[in-house]
């Protein structure tokens, strides 16, 4: 159960620094701002599989919101399945998480 709720886009999402709280993670996909492996996707329960490409849309890299949460996760503790380029506003899920 608990690597269904991590893997859900929202939480990803979240979890890669794009969205300060879970819940404007989930506002930012479901408003179109992230692409899958370069494909907008808008529900946030949408399953993120291992090697996926998650991504901010060039029209929302602007946005002030994105760029403080990203300033705000740099204080985060990182984990593991994810890996961020905080500059590309991008990043891989790598795998399920243990």
């Amino acid at each position: 159960l608990l690597q269904l709720l991590e893997g859900r886009l929202d939480n990803v999402v979240y979890r890669m620094g794009f969205g300060s709280t879970r819940a404007e993670a989930r506002q930012l996909v479901s408003h179109k701002a992230i692409l899958v492996n370069d494909k907008t996707v808008n529900i946030p329960s949408y399953q993120v599989r291992p090697g996926d490409v998650v991504s901010v849309r060039e029209k929302a890299k602007n946005q002030l919101r994105v760029r403080g949460a990203l300033d705000l996760s740099a204080s985060r503790a990182p984990v593991s399945w994810v890996e961020v380029d905080a500059n590309k506003m991008s990043g891989v899920y790598k795998s399920v998480p243990e």
